[in-house]
């Protein structure tokens, strides 16, 4: 079964950016999906692309800050994020996803984003 992998998370400033990168074995899923999960708080899904068309979607807490991509050659799936807030600090983990971007089923290990001064 395909494997994830992400990196990129760090620490930055308010109002910074960084892009994280969900690198998958293979091909073989329907869609990659981004998450997030902040200390005693639910698990939150934050954007999701279809590999049949590379259409996407996003949850209106990270609509115009976040932008997922792809580069299909590289199997890889990224998440830039923009105009990072405070609350936006949390563990960062890409999950394979239906077609309609539920369902989350194989994981990577996931990523850390701090977001502070």
């Amino acid at each position: 079964q395909v494997q994830l992998a992400e990196s990129g998370g760090g620490l930055v400033q308010p109002g910074g950016s960084l892009r994280l990168s969900c690198v998958a074995s293979s091909s073989d899923y329907d869609a990659i999906g981004w998450f997030r999960q902040a200390p005693e708080k639910a698990r939150e899904g934050l954007s999701c692309i279809i590999s049949s068309d590379g259409s996407t979607r996003y949850a209106d807490s990270v609509k115009g800050r976040f932008t997922i991509s792809r580069d299909s050659a590289k199997n890889t799936v990224y998440l830039q994020m923009n105009s990072l807030k405070p609350e936006d600090t949390a563990v960062y983990s890409c999950a394979t996803v239906d077609g309609d971007c539920s369902g989350p089923e194989i994981w990577g290990q996931g990523t850390q984003v701090t977001v502070s001064s």
